[in-house]
């Protein structure tokens, strides 16, 4: 599943008249780029959320012919439903027994995803999100065997679950990689049952508040790769010059 409602609001002006999947990173919108990766590594049965500028995300799938996959576009035009209501939203396309990979459309990264499939696998965890060593403000928080105990704000201090430590002895920090594999017959049974409105809600709080049910771990690559968050129109730039003559 690719997230590809949001408004985009940091990315304006381009977002005033485009949604923000379709900005471009080297001339290739940033939809594209993640499907054809996704493609690349087998996967083959996609779902990408609309919201902002839906009929244009609609019109370039079409325009591509899906690119050779399978899409399956959920409407989120009535309501932009955050990630834990997107997933839950467009859960009649991700139910069954192969894991799910999420990926933010304006997310490039090029790391092994077979690998990080792997890891999923063979750790037999229900939820395997991708954990960035890079400084940030918001943090996920994982034990020794890597399995997530808190979310903290280094500068609110904001925390959760209630009391979380952010200190506490034997704990590691990572920032969101905006990838993540979910097992669905584990997650949408507990989604369904946390919030059956289909309300709009982020799926992290509904992670740590399910972190005793589900076993929730972090994954950060051994190799280097590329990681460019193009949210905002200055990442754009900076991801351009470090890729220039790389991306085709």
């Amino acid at each position: 599943m690719i997230l590809a409602a949001g408004l985009g609001t940091r990315l304006r002006p381009l977002t005033l008249s485009h949604p923000k999947a379709l900005v471009k990173l080297c001339g290739t919108p940033m939809l594209e780029r993640v499907i054809v990766r996704l493609k690349s590594y087998g996967i083959t049965d996609i779902t990408v959320n609309v919201h902002h500028f839906a009929d244009q995300i609609r019109d370039f799938l079409k325009a591509n012919n899906d690119f050779g996959v399978t899409i399956h576009v959920s409407d989120e035009t009535d309501l932009l439903r955050d990630t834990g209501g997107g997933i839950l939203h467009a859960s009649r396309f991700l139910e069954g027994t192969e894991s799910v990979v999420l990926q933010n459309a304006d997310i490039y990264t090029d790391f092994d995803l077979h690998k990080m499939i792997a890891n999923h696998t063979a750790s037999g965890a229900d939820v395997t999100i991708l954990g960035e060593e890079r400084e940030t403000k918001r943090y996920l928080f994982y034990d020794e065997t890597d399995r997530l105990r808190g979310w903290g704000n280094l500068a609110t201090g904001e925390v959760r679950p209630e009391g979380f430590d952010m200190t506490e002895s034997g704990l590691k920090r990572r920032a969101y990689g905006c990838v993540q594999i979910f097992n669905p017959s584990a997650v949408l049974p507990l989604l369904r049952s946390y919030s059956p409105g289909e309300e709009k809600f982020g799926i992290f709080p509904f992670y740590i508040d399910n972190r005793e049910r589900l076993d929730i771990r972090n994954y950060t690559p051994a190799e280097s790769y590329r990681w460019f968050d193009i949210g905002r129109p200055e990442s754009i730039t900076h991801a351009e010059e470090v890729l220039k003559g790389i991306l085709k």
